[in-house]
C-alpha cells in the first residue's frame, strides 16, 4: 500500500508533495514508483541524490543547497528558538 494511503485526504496529501518536491528541486515518487525505486521525494545534494521519506525533515543550507533530515537526528540537532 502506498504511503500517502494513510494520510486521509490523498488528493491534498500529494499536491503538498508535489509542491515540497518542487521547492527543494526534488522530484516526487510517492504516487506510482517504479517497482525498483522507493517511495519518497529525492532531493539534489551537494552529495549526491537522498530520497526523503514521509516524517522527514527537509533542511536548507547555509548555501542554499536542500537536505532530508531524520526526526530522530534533527531533534537531536536542533532545538526550537523563542
Amino acid at each position: 500500500m502506498p504511503l500517502w494511503a494513510d494520510h486521509g485526504d490523498a488528493a491534498t496529501f500529494v499536491d503538498e508533495v508535489v509542491a515540497l518536491a518542487d521547492w527543494c528541486g526534488g522530484r516526487s515518487h510517492m504516487m506510482d514508483p517504479p517497482p525498483d525505486i522507493p517511495e519518497g521525494i529525492y532531493i539534489p545534494t551537494l552529495e549526491g541524490e537522498m530520497r526523503a521519506d514521509p516524517g522527514d525533515w527537509i533542511i536548507k543550507g547555509v548555501q542554499g543547497e536542500f537536505y532530508p533530515c531524520k526526526p530522530d537526528i534533527f531533534d537531536a540537532t536542533y532545538e526550537a528558538a523563542d
